[in-house]
C-alpha cells in the first residue's frame, strides 16, 4: 500500500511539474505579443507602460483569495479552475481596442496568474515534505521552460504574421487542455472538518514578510535583468541588437538551467548555505556588470546573475509553505512581495538611470545580491529537514 502510495505522490510531483510549464508559457506567449497588442489597442509607449501595471495590481489584489477557493473545494478543484481561468484569460489582451479595456484586461490576467501561482506552489510545497526532497527549484524550472518554449512560439507566430488573437485564442485552448490533464493526477488536498476557513483578505504573517524580503531581493534583479539588461548592453557597451537581445536569452536560459539542477544543491547543502552561495554569485555578477569593459565580459555577468537569483524564490515559496497553520496564505504574502518587486524593479531601474546612469542601477542590483548572502538565515527554519517529517510519515497520509 506505502508503495502505491508513493507512486501516487511521484505521479503528483510530475502533475505539477506540468502545470508549472503550462503557466509559465501562457506567459511566454503573452510577452512575445505585446507590441502587437499595443498596435491594436492604438496606446502610447507610456500609456502601454501603465497599462502592464495592471497585471501585479490584479495578483497583488487577489492572491489571498487563492487559500480560500482551495479550503472551500479542495486543491485540485480549486486549481483546475483557476489554471483554466489563466489559460482563457491570455485572450483578452489581444481583443482590447483601447487603454481602458487593455487595462481591464491585464488585470484579470495579473488576477488568475497570482491566484493559480499560489494553488501551484502551495501543492508543490505538499510534494517536496511528501517526497522528503527538495523540488521546489526544479518546478519552477518547468515554469522556465514553459515560458521559453511560450516565447519561441510566439515568436514564430509574429515573424508568420499571424494576428495575436489567433495566435492567443489557439494557445490558450491547447494549453488549458495539458493543464485539465495535468490537474486530474495531482493530489486532492483537503482541509480537516473543524479547520476555520482562511480569510478572503489578510495582512501576509510576519514571518512571510520576513521571507518575502529575501525573495525581493531576487526578484529585484530578475525583473531588472530580463527589462534592461539588453539596453545596458546597447547603452553602455555600444553593443549591436543582436548581441543586445542573445544578452537576455542567455540570462533566461542560465535561470532555468540553474533551478533545474538546483534541488541537488539544495538536499545536498540545505536551502540557507545555497541561498548564501547564490547571494555571493549573484554579487560578483552584479560587479562583472558595472565594471564590464567589452560586451562578452557583461553577458558573463548577466549569466551568473542569473544563475545566482535562480534558486532563490523557489526556496522562499518552499519556506514559507512551512510557516504556520495555512501554508496557502504565507506562499501568497510571499508571492505579493515578489510580485510588488517585479513591478517595482524596472520603474527603480530607470528612475535611478536617469538621475544617474545605468552602471549606478545595478550598484543596487548588486548591494541587493549581497543582501541573499546577509540574510538567507530566515530561511533555516522552512528547510526542509526542520520539518520532521520522514518519508514513512509522509507516505501514510497522502491522499489519492
Amino acid at each position: 500500500m506505502a508503495r502505491y502510495e508513493q507512486r501516487t505522490v511521484r505521479r503528483a510531483r510530475y502533475a505539477v511539474a506540468a502545470v508549472f510549464c503550462v503557466h509559465g508559457s501562457v506567459t511566454g506567449s503573452f510577452a512575445t505579443r505585446v507590441p502587437w497588442i499595443q498596435e491594436h489597442a492604438a496606446v502610447s509607449a507610456g500609456q502601454l507602460g501603465i497599462a502592464l501595471a495592471f497585471p501585479a495590481i490584479g495578483a497583488a489584489l487577489t492572491m489571498p483569495l487563492a487559500a480560500r477557493l482551495s479550503h472551500r473545494f479542495g486543491a485540485r478543484a480549486a486549481l483546475r479552475g483557476l489554471l483554466t481561468l489563466w489559460t482563457l484569460a491570455l485572450i483578452p489582451p489581444s481583443l482590447a481596442p483601447n487603454m481602458p479595456t487593455l487595462c481591464m484586461a491585464l488585470f484579470v490576467f495579473g488576477a488568475s496568474a497570482g491566484m493559480c501561482d499560489v494553488a501551484m506552489n502551495a501543492l508543490g510545497v505538499d510534494v517536496e515534505r511528501r517526497l522528503d526532497k527538495s523540488i521546489m527549484s526544479g518546478l519552477h524550472g518547468m515554469w522556465s521552460v514553459g515560458a521559453l518554449i511560450g516565447s519561441a512560439v510566439g515568436t514564430l507566430a509574429a515573424h508568420l504574421e499571424v494576428s495575436a488573437q489567433l495566435h492567443h485564442a489557439a494557445a490558450a485552448g491547447t494549453l488549458m487542455v495539458v493543464g485539465l490533464v495535468a490537474c486530474h493526477y495531482v493530489l486532492d488536498l483537503r482541509p480537516d472538518q473543524d479547520e476555520e476557513p482562511p480569510p478572503r483578505f489578510a495582512l501576509p504573517p510576519k514571518s512571510a514578510l520576513l521571507i518575502g524580503a529575501v525573495a525581493f531581493c531576487a526578484t529585484f534583479g530578475e525583473g531588472a535583468s530580463l527589462d534592461w539588461s539588453a539596453v545596458y548592453l546597447r547603452d553602455v557597451l555600444t553593443a549591436s541588437a543582436g548581441v543586445a537581445a542573445a544578452t537576455t536569452t542567455g540570462f533566461t536560459l542560465t535561470m532555468a538551467v540553474a533551478r533545474i539542477a538546483g534541488d541537488a544543491l539544495v538536499d545536498r547543502f540545505g536551502a540557507v548555505r545555497t541561498v548564501r552561495a547564490s547571494g555571493v554569485i549573484a554579487a560578483a555578477g552584479g560587479l562583472l556588470v558595472m565594471t564590464a569593459w567589452h560586451p562578452l565580459v557583461a553577458m558573463a555577468g548577466f549569466a551568473l546573475l542569473g544563475v545566482g537569483i535562480a534558486v532563490v524564490v523557489p526556496l522562499a515559496f518552499a519556506a514559507a509553505g512551512r510557516k504556520g497553520p495555512n501554508p496557502s496564505q504565507a506562499i501568497a504574502g510571499v508571492a505579493t512581495v515578489t510580485y510588488t518587486s517585479g513591478l517595482v524593479a524596472p520603474f527603480a531601474i530607470g528612475t535611478i538611470a536617469d538621475a544617474t546612469s545605468l552602471v549606478v542601477s545595478f550598484g543596487v542590483v548588486t548591494a541587493l545580491a549581497c543582501g541573499l548572502a546577509v540574510f538567507a538565515g530566515v530561511l533555516r527554519t522552512g528547510d526542509r529537514r526542520a520539518a520532521g517529517v520522514t518519508r514513512a510519515e509522509a507516505a501514510s497520509d497522502v491522499t489519492s
